[in-house]
């Protein structure tokens, strides 16, 4: 008996060393856990309003040299706070209900200081700007001491369903008027930003 157990007891252990060597499975559990957060028990916000998610640099998300956080981590923990932000203002939940699909086109990150190891952060989350077929997202990296540590521009490309008319029905469903909406200018640096990426896809295009 005994060593039946004992059989059952190492198959378990090679199928979860497997589903871990395979997939990196503690990344879908926090994604998981931070959509049924924003889902259930996070306070729902507009579309228009700033998400705020916190977190910490453990010991996994470290540098190399083991004094700061791995330069690529902060695009990964962009990813949970976006979700969060999708989820909490019903903006994925809506594209998709109008046939659309959403996916990154492009990022750009600034990085101003290190964040050390144990150190709890928050990354603010919003959108700055919107076109029919693009939302553009700024996220904030920021301290107890209220420091920008590093800033991240996003495009969310939006295919199949108009972004301008998204935005104006969550805003009235939260309790806006349509005619209210005013759609933010653009910033000088995001301006720029789309400029380089146009710049990039035309030499792309001509095999450059």
């Amino acid at each position: 008996m005994m060593e039946e157990w004992s059989v059952v007891a190492v198959c378990i252990i090679c199928v979860v060393f497997v589903q871990f060597y395979v997939f990196e499975v503690h990344y879908f559990m926090r994604m998981g856990l931070c959509v049924i957060l924003a889902k259930f028990f996070k306070k729902r916000l507009s579309i228009l309003d700033t998400a705020s998610f916190t977190s910490i640099c453990l010991t996994t998300d470290v540098d190399m040299l083991l004094y700061h956080m791995n330069n690529a981590r902060y695009l990964r923990e962009v990813d949970f706070a976006r979700v969060d932000f999708y989820e909490r203002t019903k903006l994925f939940d809506t594209i998709r209900k109008k046939g659309g699909e959403v996916f990154q086109g492009a990022t750009t990150i600034r990085y101003r200081r290190f964040i050390r190891p144990f150190t709890f952060y928050k990354i603010t989350t919003r959108i700055i700007y919107w076109t029919e077929s693009a939302v553009y997202m700024e996220h904030r990296f920021l301290t107890a001491d209220n420091f920008v540590r590093t800033i991240v521009l996003g495009q969310q490309k939006v295919v199949n369903c108009n972004l301008e008319e998204i935005i104006a029905e969550l805003v009235t469903k939260k309790g806006g008027s349509e005619n209210a909406i005013q759609k933010p200018e653009c910033p000088l640096d995001l301006r720029k930003w789309i400029e380089c990426n146009e710049i990039s896809s035309v030499n792309l295009r001509n095999g450059c």
